[in-house]
This record gives C-alpha cells, structure tokens and sequence, in this order.
C-alpha cells in the first residue's frame, strides 16, 4: 500500500471515531484526563504555511523561497514549515526525483536545494520578519542507500537479518530500530544539530505515530535544554503523543468528517460530532493542527470546487487550534500533489485565472485570528440551527468578544436561524474580496451555496463602580 493510501486509510478509521494512530492503536494509553503539554504562545495565535520548496518557485529550491518571504509576510503567515531538505536516495526510488521522504543523509542539504548556508540564510531571513521556521524531519526511516546503512543494527530486519521497509508498499525506504540504543542517540545528537547550527525553531515529525512515544519524549527532554521555546508537531492523530512530547499533531478525524460532508453529502452536523469526541479523547487543552489541504492529499480545489474549498478552509481558520495553509492554496492552485507528484516536480501554478481573490480573503482570516485572541482559545461553543444538514454554526468568544461563525456546506442555498444572546449587537465581519453576503438577516439567515459568513459583537465592559452599585442594592 502507497503511503498516501495508508495514510487516508487510517483518516477513514478516524471517520468511525477510533483516533488515528499506530497499527496498534487500541493499545494506546488513555489519556483524556491528563492535560496537554504548555505550547508557546506564538504557537497558539499562529497561522502555518507549509513549503515544499522543489514545487514553490522555479528554480525549486531553497534561495526560491527566500526570495518571496516578504510575500509570505504580506500574506501574515507566522509559522513557515519546510518540507525534507536533506538529499533522497536513489536507490528503489520511486519517480524521476524521489521523495522528500527518503532521506539519504540527515546531515546535509539536498544540493537541488542548495547549501548549508542557503539554509540559514531562508531561517535568518524568516526570523528577521518575525516567522519561526520548522523543519521535517524523517526519523521513522531513510533510504535504502543512506550513510547510516553501515551499522545495520540500526534498521529493522526479518528473521533473516534482512533489513525491511517499515510497511508494505514503502519500498523506497528502509524502517528504523529504536530498539537500539544507539540509533536513539543518533536521532537526538541530529535534532540538536539543527536547532544548535541552524537556529530553527522546531520539528514537524513524519509518520510521528509509527516512532516509539517514549522516544520522542525522551527527545523532547534534551532538546527543551537547548531551546525551552521550540516546537513539535507529530504527523499523528495519537493522544499519547500530547501530553509530554508534541505541541500539536493532525487534525485527521476532522479531515475525514470534511471530505465526507463534502464529497459523500454526509450531514455537516458530523463535524460537530467529530470535534466533541477528539476533545472527549485529547487530554485537556490539547492542539491540533487544522487542514484542509496538505502534501498527502489531492488539493482542496479538486477534491472540493474551489467555492467548497473556501467553504472548508473558512472552518480551519475560524475553529480552535492551529490553522494550516499549503502552498499555492492562497491562489486556488490546482497543480497535483500527494502520489506521484510526491516524487516527480510539479511547480505550483502561481497566476490561475478565473479564481476568487483567495490571497485576499485568507489574509484578512489571519489579521482575524492575530487580532482577535478568542480565535486563538479552546473555547468552542456549537450552536443550533434550523438546517443542520447543511450548515454548521458556532461560536467563538473571550472576555471582551463573541463571534459567530455560519458556513452553509452545500452547494445550494439555504435557510438557517440560529439562536445567540443579543442578536442585534452582532454585525458582519468585512472581509476583503469578498462580496454579497449581508448581516440584515442575521440570525435569520439566507446563505448561497458554500457561502460562509462571521458576525461580531463587543461584550459590553462592567465597571467596578457598576458592580458595586448592584451588590448595594
């Protein structure tokens, strides 16, 4: 089975409400009444934008993402995460170019990429616009022909001793031991390394749930000595994996519930019942990253229509937790990914016509989100609406502010009222490059196909001379 295969098959067991995990994932510790580690706040009220820099720009590499950090900036994406720079292997490598995937030497830059120090100057350049750059790294297995294949008690093998692939259908990759001691220092002493001569910032983890937990936690504990302030986000859907070693890990449930809402016409009331059970399973407080749109999948537009796509991402930016952008979603790019764009090169279509103003709308979402901390809590309050097959609607609110999403997840119009404290005081949120909607109607509202709007109302300021007047009387 292809890795992008497996891994839609475990978002598909997620759908049923089992959380993704492992293989093994009825063995996992329960942990829904431990509470999640402490994240940074610039974790938290962050928006992620994941680069796979062969596909970003033409020259397809590192200086080509430097080179429109400023657009990166405009657009108000906080948290850049670069997919695998290291170089791939060439031995059974799948495509012309191999996959990011299959790393052949963690300590070095893929020359397609460029240097070492193309590499710092992309964190330096992020950092000094105040963005945090994330490395992938790929510490559940290498490539056949990686400089750590010369101490094979690093790999699993079969009663043979021949070194295997950590799941059927990965032949371009050889599975790690982390049953040897060794190979765990190994792994940590290269983490280090990177903060150390790199300045980044933290790690997303590949296939994070196939990797011994207390590994990671083991890892955590030496590279928090370093870095108090670095994060980790676990290609994952494993509550164990939050309570000591990651910040945040994969919204999957959640993904799945989408693309059965808006592929296979399931109710979109199913997004509520899947946001409840994560949090009934998560420890306390715990971060997800929300997507719609990532490497592994075909992208939103295609799977969605580019109004349903909108629709979808509108939900990642407006729920808890830590919204994700993919490269050329901004531009509504169509261009494949996932298997086989994974291993060939496919640049992102920067300039599609016909599109809506997409850059605009998403960054407008994310001056939102930075300016309006009750986007960046936990708190999420799912209100009732008069057709619950189609729209979803609930509530974002902090001390001083309530806010009110409504997303119609059909592709015809719908009628919804909703019930909301002091309805008169809610007006709509302007969003730029976006046209038509109207706040007359809230909270009964009229909504076009995938049409999406966010209402807003201060909360009125009790004076302490006011409270003490009252207690009085």
């Amino acid at each position: 089975m292809k890795r992008h295969l497996l891994r839609n098959f475990f978002t598909l067991v997620a759908a049923t409400f089992i959380i993704v995990g492992s293989p093994h994932v009825f063995a996992d510790a329960d942990v829904s009444r431990a509470t999640a580690r402490p994240s940074p706040e610039w974790l938290r009220a962050g928006t992620i934008y994941e680069i796979f820099p062969r596909h970003f720009s033409v020259a397809g590499d590192l200086n080509g993402v430097t080179a429109r950090l400023d657009e990166l900036h405009d657009l108000g994406v906080n948290i850049l995460w670069i997919m695998p720079i290291h170089p791939i292997g060439e031995k059974l490598r799948k495509g012309d170019f191999g996959s990011p995937y299959s790393i052949k030497d963690y300590y070095a830059v893929d020359p397609n990429y460029g240097t070492l120090a193309d590499f710092k100057k992309l964190v330096t350049g992020a950092h000094q616009r105040g963005m945090k750059v994330i490395m992938d790294i790929v510490a559940n297995h290498t490539a056949w022909d990686s400089v750590m294949m010369t101490n094979l008690s690093f790999y699993k093998q079969d009663n043979n001793g021949k070194v295997i692939s950590p799941e059927p259908g990965w032949t371009d990759v050889a599975g790690l031991n982390y049953t040897n001691p060794q190979l765990r220092q190994y792994m940590i002493a290269m983490l280090k390394y990177w903060i150390q001569e790199c300045d980044v910032d933290g790690f997303r983890c590949d296939v994070a749930y196939a990797v011994p937990t207390d590994f990671w936690e083991q890892a955590r504990t030496q590279l928090v000595k370093i870095n108090p302030d670095i994060i980790m986000l676990a290609e994952a859907s494993k509550p164990e994996l939050l309570t000591n070693a990651f910040d945040l890990d994969y919204s999957w449930p959640l993904l799945a519930t989408l693309n059965n809402v808006l592929i296979h016409d399931a109710p979109a009331s199913d997004l509520q019942r899947t946001w409840q059970e994560n949090v009934r399973q998560f420890p306390k407080g715990s971060l997800h990253m929300r997507m719609s749109d990532d490497h592994d999948e075909a992208r939103a537009v295609s799977r969605y229509g580019i109004r349903g796509a909108l629709s979808a991402q509108v939900l990642m930016f407006t729920l808890d937790g830590v919204p994700l952008l993919y490269n050329g979603m901004e531009v509504g790019d169509a261009t494949e990914s996932g298997d086989p764009a994974l291993f060939d090169k496919l640049p992102i279509f920067w300039h599609p016509k016909a599109r809506p103003a997409l850059n605009d709308i998403y960054r407008d979402l994310i001056k939102l989100r930075q300016q309006s901390p009750a986007f960046c809590n936990d708190r999420v309050t799912w209100l009732k609406n008069t057709d619950q097959k189609n729209v979803v609607t609930f509530m974002r609110e902090d001390a001083h502010e309530q806010f009110v999403v409504v997303i119609n997840f059909s592709n015809h119009p719908a009628k919804a009222g909703v019930e909301v404290p002091s309805p008169a005081d809610f007006q709509l949120v302007k969003i730029k490059g976006l046209a038509g909607s109207s706040s007359s109607d809230f909270p009964a509202m009229h909504l076009g196909g995938f049409e999406w709007r966010i209402y807003h109302r201060d909360i009125p300021t009790i004076s302490a001379a006011s409270v003490k007047s009252a207690s009085v009387q």
